[in-house]
């Protein structure tokens, strides 16, 4: 199955054609700003530049910073708070005049590494914790997503994990590699004393450099860097639109109205 993924993020929108069956691109990526500030309709304005360049008229998986459950949104930590109890999901399928999926974009970047990455095969407990503007992670067990975990908002240092250790976090402060390793360090400590893993894999587009700074690290759980690195939110933003399918039917997506109701005439 071709799905257009589209990755959120709180600095790029990031978008390509993927095939869900071996988890690949199937064309070169698209990478946009994040319009400034980043309120719905001026995000999805982009995400419906994205479909455009795509000449896409299929289905649409698409990530968002935060919180997703049935396409509406929760909480938007790193994006503009007229977010929070928007439903994503309509917004961005009448934007682009598609059928929308809307998923956490850790949770889409953890199901493909589980899927087709480095925790493909692991029987255990998975977290894959994406650095990047933000902290974000995904837990699966034995295969399975437990979606929304948010651990990058856990207490360190009187205040969240994220604002801590997240790779925004480096180059602000402009941290040697050594200086930010201890700090990730101290972060994935915190997560494995609640949870005990069996793997860490280090996702965002930090893991390209991963030898600068997962070799540095003390915890005694395994860390791996992300086998798909930057690619692994859009892949599992496409991943997403079969699994809810599957779970939902036509409830897991959005629809522009004018498919609704093109459906209900055929039912």
């Amino acid at each position: 199955m071709k799905v257009l993924g589209i990755d959120i993020g709180g600095s790029g929108i990031k978008g390509a054609v993927v095939d869900t069956k071996r988890g690949r691109l199937l064309t070169d990526r698209l990478r946009l700003l994040t319009p400034q500030p980043a309120t719905p309709d001026a995000v999805a304005l982009t995400v419906a530049e994205v479909t455009k360049h795509f000449e896409w008229d299929g289905p649409i998986g698409c990530t968002f910073p935060g919180v997703v459950k049935g396409g509406r949104v929760h909480t938007a930590a790193n994006l503009d708070p007229s977010w929070i109890d928007l439903n994503a999901a309509e917004l961005f399928a009448s934007s682009s005049n598609c059928a929308i999926t809307v998923v956490n974009d850790a949770d889409a970047a953890g199901e493909a590494e589980a899927s087709f990455g480095a925790g493909k095969g692991e029987p255990g407990l998975v977290i894959t914790v994406t650095l990047g503007t933000g902290i974000g992670t995904a837990l699966v067990v034995g295969g399975r997503l437990v979606p929304n975990s948010e651990l990058g908002h856990l207490p360190l240092h009187g205040g969240d994990a994220e604002k801590w250790a997240a790779s925004s976090v480096r180059e602000h402060l402009d941290l040697s590699w050594e200086d930010w390793a201890s700090r990730v360090d101290e972060y994935l400590h915190l997560v494995e004393n609640l949870l005990w893993p069996d793997l860490f894999v280090i996702g965002g587009g930090i893991s390209k450099r991963a030898e600068h700074f997962v070799p540095l690290l003390t915890c005694r759980t395994k860390v791996v860097p992300a086998e798909l690195q930057n690619q692994a939110g859009i892949v599992g933003a496409a991943l997403a639109v079969n699994r809810h399918h599957s779970k939902h039917g036509d409830d897991g997506q959005a629809v522009p109205k004018a498919a609704k109701g093109k459906r209900r005439a055929k039912g």
